[in-house]
């Protein structure tokens, strides 16, 4: 069919076989509209049948009077004095004649087409320094034309690889060339045997050895693609620009190749990522020659640019010309189309027409549309303010639609086994790419436009779905009426409607419809929804419209919509495969209902949860409602349905805890469920509450900070009934407090970490003794006293092993603060639970050099000396102490001296054992804090007593560890003290203190 296509003109076999002789070489896709070449696709077809069915809509050139195909003349080309040494400098002059009928005749009379660049160049005339600045404001403004609001082409990326994919195997077609050598011919110049040179590598280009890959999974492909990028980088920072190039051309090859057909977007991506990468390295070049001596401004004009980085962009422009396949040429150049700002002012201006007529030289509709995605792309970046190139781009992609239906297109997708929905999908990246570009701040009348011309179109699908997805979602909710007319009036079998309702419901999701159009418009596409029979494709559309539901209408409607949905996914466990959507559903409902007592209203709310059968799923939609539920119910409730249903979903999240489960996770469930647990209030009903724990209990039994936190409520239940009382309990009262002892007393010992477990037991019986139940607290203090054995000599604190020393002489310290109100149990002696917490303090394994033992027993003179008073320095309502029982009896007295003498005792020995182990510093210390205690609590009228605290304050300072600021301090207060009347006998202690450290 080619040959008998060349035969009708002579002339033009001729002009192919002049091309061919020269180093240009054209591509027939530059001359032959929307028919494939070679390097395009294979398409064998009737040309002159295909020219009629596929002809553009003729209009006018809005080009200016350039032309790709009209003819440039060289006038001149020299070496220019004090440029880089092998670079060259062209002038040339453009003849303005009017092209020859035959656009290749123009080739017969020694013209060179790659003057183009040279001329443009030489054309460059020099503007005054007041239009220059006028300019320079004029380019900033424009290139703030793009701001954060402009979604940029990197967070589609991700989208497109991800949802493109394929289980078919890929190939790479590589023609690397050949790297040898050609020694100079003798007598040529080195100008032009680098010149010769160059050409031949760009031949070995696309004449070189062949290197194919076939059989490649798609990561493999991608990996592949990855390796070639790096490979560019390589060869680029080893100062090998045609082999980067000769990559970038063949990487830009590999888009014409569409044998699998549902991986091309993702292809395309790829590839584009090398082209840009191409792109950068090549600006980056020649802006690092133009900042010698001084850095190149950003807003940098013509004028600002050397002579020498002006001939090298030429020439990577003349490389880039002389590729002869048009889509390597059209990608490689729109690459580095950042790089005319060195060469001329209106050169981006003049070459995106010029490019954007090349890609109708493209046959494949499918190849044609990314490729004006790219260019389109490529002009944001550099030109965003060149509308009237990005709408150019958009009608030819109009005119192309024609072909998507064509025999062509239909063959190939019988070969390859694709559906035409899924194929028309795949234009979806490119046409929401440049439809997003033309909408970006664009009028609202824009949008009318295109309404129009979907109409022209027959209400083509595929571009109706991309104006509504492109343009601002204000334009499209005050037109949702008109879509949906329009979308009822498209073909069902090219793009499914649903899809087209999913496009409309994520506008309708940020922009609200005239409120008197809201139930007719959801009524109008749930009828479309619902009859939509793939469960995914279902759950997809659905999902988006859950949102406009719960946006604007009532529990009763999302209601009707969630059991639409449960119809739809329950048969055959469809909803297994539609677990991320389902989630989205849920977390759209609790994002605009947060009065839970309405949501669990919901007759389908709660059936809905349950098609979440995947542990880890439902564990997550379950943390995500306690989460909401948290943050809003800021009201402590008792409505019965927000308790049933939030024990439901609490159980599940604690249901899901096995060995396996991590500690941080354990916590966050408990920290969950505490959070409800706080909310939960019965008011005056304290019986009912008790209810409550006592099932919270035995429902969350795995997770201790949740029992921690239900004693902790238990313990304030008997508080809040003590207050309502006021103190004076009745029978019934009494009763019931004394079951919340009873509840924490059970529940206590079920606590793995002993720390709580001590604590809870001393908290638990400081609520009793204020509750007057005196046997339920000397139980809860003998148990205390019990587990002290069991303390461990280090525990883990976040994760790192820690002495526990510090914690037990708190806990120890805290319980002997509580024994001095605690009265002594009738049969069991004075002082019992004293004596007990020492002989357990005794019989501990302490480490061999703590003091900790010691220090108990300084910390247990002050409680004895407390007892030893008529009247104790605090005590409890209601309760009478060990001051009432035994109101000052000298044989209670007497046993307070024995022990005190005792404890004494100890620590003396301890002191003296000290001095051996040479352990100055802490005799030092504990002389100090046994002198304190004498001097706060102590008889000192008696001698004895008064002569060991002064031989404790000699012992503290013996060895010079003793702090010089506290001695002082301790000094002043005793002289202090000295002065009142009833402290008179420390007078002869301060003198013999003072005495002493004078010594």
């Amino acid at each position: 069919d080619e040959q008998k296509w060349l035969r009708c003109s002579g002339k033009m076999l001729f002009s192919i076989k002049i091309l061919k002789s020269s180093r240009f070489h054209v591509s027939r896709g530059c001359f032959r509209t929307h028919a494939c070449n070679e390097n395009t696709a294979s398409f064998k077809t009737n040309l002159r049948a295909e020219q009629q069915r596929c002809r553009c809509e003729a209009s006018p050139v809005e080009f200016g009077e350039y032309h790709p195909l009209k003819p440039i003349m060289v006038t001149d080309t020299k070496t220019r004095r004090g440029a880089r040494k092998g670079s060259t400098s062209s002038s040339s002059s453009s003849s303005s004649s009017v092209p020859p009928s035959d656009p290749l005749s123009s080739m017969l009379d020694g013209t060179d087409p790659l003057s183009m660049f040279a001329a443009a160049s030489g054309s460059e005339s020099h503007a005054t320094s007041h239009s220059s600045s006028l300019g320079r404001k004029k380019r900033e403004k424009e290139e703030e034309a793009v701001g954060p609001d402009f979604e940029p082409w990197s967070s589609k990326r991700g989208e497109i690889l991800s949802r493109f994919t394929t289980t078919e195997k890929l190939s790479i077609n590589l023609f690397m060339g050949s790297e040898k050598g050609k020694a100079p011919s003798p007598g040529t110049s080195a100008v032009s045997e680098k010149v010769r040179t160059r050409l031949e590598e760009l031949d070995d280009l696309e004449e070189g050895s062949q290197r194919e890959l076939l059989n490649l999974s798609q990561q493999d492909y991608a990996n592949r693609i990855e390796e070639l990028n790096q490979s560019l980088k390589e060869a680029w920072s080893s100062d090998q620009k045609v082999k980067a190039l000769k990559i970038v051309i063949q990487c830009s090859k590999l888009l014409s190749d569409t044998s699998v057909i549902q991986f091309y977007p993702s292809k395309f991506v790829l590839i584009t990522d090398i082209l840009d990468t191409f792109g950068r390295l090549v600006f980056d070049r020649i802006w690092t020659m133009c900042s010698d001596p001084r850095p190149l401004p950003d807003n940098f004009t013509v004028e600002d640019v050397n002579d020498t980085a002006k001939e090298t962009c030429l020439n990577w422009f003349f490389k880039i010309a002389s590729i002869r396949e048009l889509l390597p040429r059209l990608y490689v150049e729109a690459a580095i189309l950042k790089c005319n700002r060195f060469l001329t002012k209106s050169g981006i201006q003049e070459t995106l027409p010029r490019l954007t007529a090349m890609i109708r030289g493209i046959g494949d509709p499918l190849v044609a549309a990314y490729a004006r995605a790219y260019l389109c792309r490529i002009g944001m970046e550099v030109a965003p303010q060149l509308k009237d190139n990005l709408n150019r781009n958009f009608f030819d992609l109009l005119g192309t639609f024609r072909q998507i239906s064509g025999e062509t297109v239909r063959n190939q997708l019988v070969l390859q086994r694709v559906e035409p929905p899924e194929y028309l999908t795949l234009y979806s990246p490119a046409i929401n790419w440049i439809l997003q570009c033309i909408a970006y701040r664009a009028p609202e009348p824009l949008l009318t436009e295109m309404m129009e011309r979907c109409k022209t179109l027959g209400n083509n699908a595929l571009l109706l779905n991309s104006v509504m997805r492109a343009f601002r979602p204000e334009f499209v909710a005050a037109r949702a009426t008109d879509f949906i007319g329009m979308i009822k009036d498209c073909d069902e079998s090219g793009f499914p409607k649903h899809l087209l309702f999913g496009s409309l419901g994520r506008s309708l999701a940020c922009a609200d419809p005239p409120e008197s159009e809201r139930l007719t418009i959801l009524n109008e596409a749930w009828k479309v929804i619902t009859k939509v029979r793939s469960p995914q494709d279902y759950i997809n559309c659905a999902e988006v419209w859950v949102e406009f539901t719960c946006r604007h209408f009532t529990k009763r409607e999302v209601n009707t919509v969630l059991a639409d949905m449960i119809k739809h996914m329950t048969p055959d466990r469809a909803f297994e495969d539609a677990y991320p959507q389902l989630q989205s559903v849920i977390q759209k409902i609790l994002t605009y209902f947060h009065d839970f007592s309405v949501l669990f209203s919901m007759e389908r709310f709660l059936p809905f949860l349950d098609m979440f059968q995947k542990d880890s799923v439902r564990v997550e939609v379950c943390k995500s409602i306690m989460e909401v539920f948290i943050k809003h119910q800021v009201e402590l409730t008792r409505d019965p349905v927000i308790l049933n249903a939030m024990l439901h979903i609490c159980k599940t999240m604690h249901d899901s805890v096995n060995a396996l489960t991590l500690e941080d996770e354990k916590r966050s469930l408990s920290l969950l469920i505490i959070g409800f647990i706080r909310v939960v209030s019965f008011g005056r009903d304290f019986e009912q509450q008790l209810s409550f724990c006592v099932e919270a209990r035995a429902t969350f039994c795995n997770l201790e900070p949740v029992l921690v936190q239900l004693i902790h409520t238990v313990n304030q239940l008997a508080m809040e009934t003590r207050r309502v009382m006021r103190g004076s309990h009745s029978r019934k009262t009494a009763a019931f407090v004394r079951a919340c002892a009873a509840y924490s007393f059970i529940t206590v010992p079920s606590l793995s970490s002993i720390f709580s477990r001590l604590n809870l037991y001393l908290l638990s019986a400081q609520v009793a003794l204020a509750n007057q139940c005196l046997s339920q607290a000397d139980a809860f203090l003998k148990a205390a006293v019990g587990v002290l054995p069991e303390v461990p000599r280090s525990i883990s604190v976040e994760g790192k092993l820690r002495s526990s020393e510090s914690f037990l002489l708190d806990f120890i310290n805290n319980f002997l603060a509580t024994l001095l109100v605690v009265p002594d149990h009738p049969e069991h002696g004075v002082l019992y639970l004293v004596r007990g917490l020492l002989n357990m303090v005794q019989d501990y394994t302490w480490e061999d050099s703590s003091d900790a033992k010691v220090r108990v027993y300084i910390s247990a003179l002050p409680l004895l000396a407390a007892m030893s008073q008529e009247s104790f320095l605090y005590s409890i309502p209601e309760v009478d102490s060990n001051e009432t029982l035994y109101g000052g009896d000298p044989k209670f007295l007497s046993e307070i001296n024995k022990l005190c003498e005792t404890l004494i005792g100890q620590i003396l020995d301890h002191l003296k054992a000290l001095s051996r182990d040479d352990s100055a510093r802490r005799q030092s210390a504990l002389a100090f804090s046994l002198f304190a205690v004498l001097l706060a609590h102590g008889e000192l009228r008696n001698n004895k007593l008064s002569q060991l605290a002064v031989n404790l304050w000699n012992l503290s300072h013996k060895h010079g560890h003793c702090e010089t600021s506290m001695s002082v301090r301790t000094l002043e207060s005793i002289k202090h003290q000295a002065q009142q009347p009833d402290t008179a006998h420390l007078s002869d202690t301060v003198q013999r203190l003072a005495l002493q450290s004078r010594t």
